[in-house]
């Protein structure tokens, strides 16, 4: 099993939660032949929305990869990008900032988003777990991270 950070709006996430499926690369195929059918997932989202939208800085969803190879859809005659069917669990919008000490991947802790810029890269289960703890946690208590706006 394998973890995997995806960058994405928030506002693209949601799209993604609500039909059950993943995209990376702007829809190349390449990020998600490598995946497999049980790996776990996590979305990171910088922004609202991809164009203009305002900053989040924030992990949106948790899920885990539900098929064995990415499949391909129509969205437009010039646009057919390539997809990943994901079932995604219960969680809450965290904020990265309380984490970036904890997190192993982000090895420069000053220009800690600079790691993102790659879009979809594995990462070790430790901080895939801490993430999934953080995402959690406030669901257990009732309450949203501090930071949480929304």
């Amino acid at each position: 099993m394998r973890y995997w950070v995806n960058t994405v709006s928030r506002d693209h996430v949601q799209r993604g939660v609500d039909g059950g499926f993943t995209q990376a690369g702007h829809g190349k195929a390449v990020g998600l032949k490598r995946m497999a059918s049980g790996d776990r997932i996590v979305f990171y989202s910088p922004r609202t929305e991809l164009d203009g939208g305002a900053p989040l800085q924030a992990f949106t969803a948790i899920g885990t990869i539900a098929d064995d190879a990415p499949f391909q859809v129509e969205m437009t005659p010039d646009f057919q990008p390539w997809r990943r069917k994901v079932l995604f669990a219960t969680s809450q919008e965290t904020p990265i900032r309380p984490l970036i000490e904890s997190l192993d991947f982000i090895r420069n802790k000053k220009s800690w988003g600079f790691v993102f810029r790659r879009g979809l890269f594995a990462i070790e289960e430790r901080d895939f777990q801490t993430i999934e703890r953080a995402m959690t946690a406030f669901l257990a208590a009732g309450t949203g991270p501090p930071g949480n706006t929304s």
